[in-house]
């Protein structure tokens, strides 16, 4: 990447501003830290240099002589020690504290005597625990001092009383750390930057090559490899990235699945429709282009025979659209079941009312079988009425004439279990899962048969609209059971009929 990206690249200069605003407050706390260390340091190292300073003061002279100053003595010695290091101010003090005599001028002095019990803890410590006392100048502010008694007659008659930090060492002291701080905080300023252009080149170039690889990743996909993913990014905000455009592309991917499969569904539906409303209307446009041809010539039987085989025409095409239209609303879960309180039996015995005509032209035995005491059912009349007559259907289709249709109603634990068998051509075990999918029939080579397939995909809908499901075990030529649970309201009735 060129210097002249970098220059552009809005997201370089976020960074170096954010590591140099960083480093610079990181810069600003250590000068203040290092202020505050430094004048701790200085202190110390202070009052182990000149701590003794009032003890020698207090052997080589005799400040004090019959309990008072000696001025004449002492003066000279402590104006030459003044001069000879001028951090140290020299007080003499009587056995109070009191402030008897100094060398500095009068007008700067604003205590006239100083805390004793200071002084006696600072005679009782240890040489680098000694305490901070009174500064006479400075009521206010605590100073490192050192003090030391002066006898007289084995008695001590006052003290020496040092302090070393005076006025002249702080005016020095603050110019010279006013220019180390400058220089300080420039060396300081200009490390930041450098350090900062340095780790927001550094930042900027490994979250880039990070981005582009996953830039990379994203634009295969874009271009039709659906099994492209991120790889190597699993923590961190890059993680959270990873992980989002994986979900996101696993999402795309089964929704091409489903779009693809919906789209391979309506395939088949067309086809489906096409062929079985085409066979019908082609039988029906044939027999009514004969009947408007040769109606004058035919006999009434042959023009009633005619009518007949185009009302079943419409009547067929009317349940084939009927189907459609059930299905379509199902699989649009627009359907919400009207649940309540009916009696199954009366229900079933009243469907097989309708069918025993069919049956009987087809020597068909149809028969239920339930206990005289059930209990009410709790789901949609309607949707259950087309559940039984959808099982009926189909087990008519593939029963062959002579055969035989039963229903059993059975209570089980909170509700009814249902057991619809015919004794028809059976089902191979490799086809009883597809019966239930919408478009899909087994291959059972019987011409009546021929449909969209579509009325066991709707039996299976209306049960997962009341949570249940249903089961069929069969094996060829020897029929089929379906099974299913339909939730009890817990109040028995007795069935009207056990035997049709």
């Amino acid at each position: 990447m060129s210097v002249k990206t970098i220059r552009g690249n809005l997201l370089f200069w976020k960074i170096s501003g954010v590591f140099a605003s960083l480093l610079l407050v990181l810069a600003l706390v250590f000068v203040l830290i290092g202020s505050r260390f430094s004048k701790s340091y200085y202190m110390a190292a202070h009052q182990q240099l000149y701590g003794d300073i009032a003890g020698h003061l207090a052997s080589f002279t005799q400040p004090i002589k019959n309990g008072k100053p000696d001025t004449t003595v002492t003066h000279d010695i402590i104006h030459a020690t003044m001069v000879a290091n001028p951090s140290v101010e020299v007080y003499l003090l009587d056995t109070l504290g009191k402030i008897t005599d100094y060398v500095v001028p009068q007008a700067t002095v604003q205590m006239n005597k100083v805390d004793m019990a200071k002084v006696r803890e600072w005679l009782a410590a240890d040489s680098s625990k000694r305490p901070l006392g009174d500064n006479p100048k400075h009521p206010d502010e605590a100073s490192i001092f050192s003090v030391a008694p002066v006898f007289e007659n084995g008695k001590v008659a006052g003290y020496v009383y040092a302090v070393l930090a005076s006025e002249k060492q702080k005016e020095i002291l603050g110019s010279l750390n006013d220019d180390l701080y400058f220089r300080l905080a420039v060396y300081i300023f200009f490390a930041a930057l450098l350090g900062a252009f340095v780790v927001g080149v550094v930042t900027f170039f490994l979250i880039t090559d990070s981005i582009c690889s996953i830039a990379g990743v994203v634009k295969t996909f874009k271009d039709g490899d659906y099994s492209a993913r991120i790889r190597g990014y699993a923590k961190g905000n890059l993680g959270v990235l990873t992980s989002t455009f994986n979900d996101m592309a696993d999402v795309i991917v089964d929704n091409i699945e489903k779009i693809t499969a919906a789209d391979r569904f309506r395939q088949e539906l067309i086809a489906n429709v096409s062929h079985d409303l085409r066979t019908p209307l082609s039988i029906m446009q044939g027999y009514v282009e004969t009947l408007m041809i040769k109606g004058d010539s035919l006999s009434h039987a042959e023009t009633e025979r005619y009518l007949s085989i185009v009302h079943e025409g419409t009547k067929r095409l009317s349940g084939l659209v009927d189907q459609l239209f059930q299905y379509s609303k199902l699989e649009a879960n627009v359907v919400t079941p009207q649940k309540e309180l009916f009696p199954i039996g009366e229900l079933v015995s009243d469907i097989l009312s309708a069918y025993q005509l069919k049956a009987t032209e087809r020597s068909i035995r149809l028969t239920l079988e339930a206990p005289t005491v059930l209990p009410t059912i709790f789901a949609d009349i309607a949707l259950t009425e087309r559940v039984f007559q959808n099982l009926l259907d189909n087990a008519f289709k593939f029963t062959p004439d002579g055969g035989q249709i039963s229903v059993a109603l059975l209570e089980l634990g909170n509700g009814v279990r249902v057991r619809v068998t015919d004794t028809g051509v059976g089902i191979a075990k490799e086809y009883q899962e597809q019966i239930f999918e919408r478009y899909k029939q087994a291959d059972l080579h019987i011409a009546s048969s021929k449909g969209i397939g579509l009325g066991l995909a709707i039996v299976r809908k209306i049960l997962e609209l009341h949570q249940s499901s249903i089961e069929v075990l069969s094996e060829p030529g020897k029929g089929a059971i379906f099974e299913f649970f339909l939730q009890s309201g817990f109040y028995p009735i007795v069935v009207p009929n056990s035997n049709k």
